[in-house]
């Protein structure tokens, strides 16, 4: 059975029998839970199983991950000879550290300009960038991966328009962000989440306030002004190193960053595991091939 802890959080409980042997009743039983190190677990801080067999993990971290392995004993009776005899049943558990999904979000905005080839498109460019990551600065949020074109686009109306596209990714790790991170070390995702969540809604509200500006206190219109409701977010996911995304092998924690199993590794914050081409060490969130 495969079972999925959130990192610094404790595992659900593991019980060492399946439903239906759970309804019997069993003579003078005992359990042996072995870890993923091959060591007993009995009298261990973080995981010691009581004496009905039942196991939780506390304060899950990524090396904890492996398989978990309990075989319990009993006594029975033949009912026809009365002869005594022991029976041995193993469960498995393969126990995984996961991690919420960093998020980053693309903005896609349309300014409308009356050429494509006016010399201020760039400074106009730059300015926006500023202003854009005042708003988010204290967040610990910042503009990448900027960029702009202009392009001709013909209206219901059947006029040529030239049209500013310009697209960026709002960030949550601006310098500062990990001081912020190691106030929160055990839910460091989920605040970097709220975070960048915040900032992308405080975008889409300063653009839909160029909107209502435009239209209530411009008595002129500016040339490069923003198109009305041409504001779009897509949300993009990563992982942390040692951590990876797979909807086949981990189904039951689809769109989880689960710890990267042994042979496998990540280096950096893509969304998946690698296969090494040498597996030699055989360790939970490898980094490096």
């Amino acid at each position: 059975v495969n079972v999925y802890v959130k990192a610094f959080t404790n595992s659900p409980v593991l019980v060492c029998v399946d439903l239906a042997r759970s309804q019997e009743e069993v003579i003078d039983p005992k359990y042996l839970w072995i870890g993923p190190d091959g060591k007993k677990l009995k009298g261990q801080t973080y995981r010691n199983p009581t004496e009905t067999g039942k196991l939780k993990v506390k304060r899950f971290k990524e090396s904890m991950s492996g398989a978990y392995t309990c075989t319990r004993s009993y006594k029975s009776t033949d009912p026809t000879t009365q002869e005594e005899r022991e029976v041995f049943e193993a469960y498995r558990f393969r126990v995984y550290a996961y991690g919420e999904a960093d998020r980053a979000y693309q903005i896609f905005v349309r300014f409308t300009t009356k050429e494509c080839e006016l010399a201020a498109h760039d400074r106009f460019f730059e300015e926006l960038k500023k202003i854009v990551n005042n708003f988010i600065s204290d967040l610990m949020c910042h503009i990448t991966e900027s960029s702009y074109r202009c392009l001709s686009v013909q209206t219901p109306t059947q006029r040529l328009q030239p049209r500013l596209f310009v697209t960026f990714q709002v960030n949550p790790f601006a310098p500062g962000w990990e001081e912020v991170c190691h106030q929160v070390p055990y839910t460091c995702e989920d605040a970097t989440n709220t975070r960048v969540e915040e900032a992308r809604n405080r975008i889409e509200e300063f653009f839909s306030e160029q909107t209502y500006a435009l239209k209530h206190e411009f008595q002129t219109v500016p040339t490069t002004h923003y198109v009305d409701d041409s504001f779009s977010a897509l949300q993009i996911e990563s992982c942390r190193p040692g951590f990876g995304k797979n909807n086949v092998t981990h189904q039951s924690c689809a769109g989880c960053c689960v710890v990267c199993e042994p042979g496998t590794y990540s280096p950096n914050n893509d969304v998946t595991c690698q296969i090494r081409s040498r597996p030699r060490v055989r360790t939970y969130r490898a980094r490096s091939c």
